[in-house]
């Protein structure tokens, strides 16, 4: 998936529909000489409704949507009629969407499952018709109401990817490889840092199970502060239940294994959101590419720096992957948003990207 295609955060306008006026309208019938007031009241304007589906997992229409604006109610008629009320307006936004404020500091709601509707801004109620108005001393009243206005208000759109299971990393420290390894994911691979410039999910089938997978572009020194590209997307790996800590054993640039380990704990930690409580398995990475004496000095360098198991494995061959996801599973509910069919996360709707529209 192309980097066009993926966008985690827009900002749209809202306002509901206003009510409709209400009619002054006065019978007119034959052999009745002073026909009294029969203006029926305006209908209620439309709602604007939050609905959470399955099968998205980009808010990238938003940036070409971005007024939603509800229809008022119709005006009140003669003989009593009261006017039509205008449809509710539904955008529909991915499982994991939250509506922030304008000025980001309040979630005003938020999306965790499909299917999950809120009824975020009320239309307006119809006004009163000159009928509603009459009185043993106002026999002929023209007065009426205009109806209510609309509300209206800017939000904010954030998405939270809901995967299970969080990858992270220094940048080149095999991610996209994994990821390919043990899911469906088609991740692009490459020898070179940031290769991953978006979250890439992919779902897992392993004895049975089925979990969602999220590969979260490479953290560097200072993420949390702003560096690199990493701490823009930590937020997708908030809600996952376990974190697979990728170490590469070759070493990254000038660090060795250990150091790795460190500058990625700091940055979960200075992220905050909770992170740095999430359970994490330390997985050493690219097995194939050292002797075995090696790997063994370098994991117990890893558990003396503070992890309390290290996994050996190969993303390009397999090799302990096994054993890795045997591990993961003891992490998981006892049903994955995959396994209910809450949250499908295939190709994040790729196919259909261009034809969707928030308002289908």
């Amino acid at each position: 998936m192309g980097a066009m295609h993926f966008l985690d955060q827009a900002k749209i306008y809202l306002k509901s529909g206003a009510g409709g006026p209400g009619a002054v309208s006065f019978r007119r019938e034959k052999y009745v000489e002073y026909g009294g007031p029969d203006g029926g009241n305006g209908g209620k304007g439309g709602d604007i409704v939050f609905e959470a589906v399955a099968g998205l997992n980009t808010l990238i229409d938003f940036r070409y949507t971005q007024h939603f604006k509800a229809k008022r109610g119709e005006h009140g008629q003669g003989k009593d009629r009261t006017g039509a009320s205008a449809p509710d307006l539904v955008i529909k936004v991915p499982v994991g969407t939250q509506v922030l404020s304008e000025d980001r500091e309040e979630v005003l709601a938020d999306f965790t499952e499909v299917g999950q509707r809120e009824v975020f801004l009320e239309g307006g109620l119809g006004g009163r018709g000159n009928a509603s108005y009459k009185s043993a001393t106002n026999r002929a009243p023209r007065q009426h109401q205009p109806g209510i206005p609309g509300e209206e208000m800017w939000v904010w759109l954030r998405l939270k990817l809901l995967a299970d299971v969080g990858l992270v990393g220094l940048p080149n420290a095999g991610k996209s490889t994994f990821i390919n390894q043990v899911s469906n994911a088609k991740a692009k691979v490459g020898h070179y840092a940031f290769t991953t410039l978006i979250p890439k999910l992919g779902v897992v089938h392993h004895k049975g199970r089925e979990f969602v997978l999220a590969d979260i572009p490479g953290l560097i020194e200072g993420a949390a502060d702003g560096a690199g590209i990493g701490d823009r997307f930590l937020g997708h790996i908030e809600r996952c239940r376990v974190l697979i800590h990728l170490i590469d054993i070759s070493g990254t640039g000038d660090q060795d294994p250990a150091e790795a380990m460190r500058i990625v704990e700091e940055e979960l930690a200075a992220y905050g959101g909770g992170l740095d409580d999430k359970p994490r398995l330390v997985v050493l990475n690219k097995l194939d590419l050292a002797d075995k004496e090696l790997a063994e000095g370098f994991a117990e360098e890893l558990q003396e720096a503070g992890a309390d198991k290290v996994f050996m494995v190969s993303g390009a061959t397999g090799e302990g992957i096994e054993q890795l996801m045997d591990a993961v599973l003891q992490y998981l509910p006892e049903r994955t948003s995959t396994e209910t069919k809450g949250n499908e996360v295939e190709d994040m709707a790729e196919e259909n990207a261009d034809d969707w529209s928030p308002l289908d």
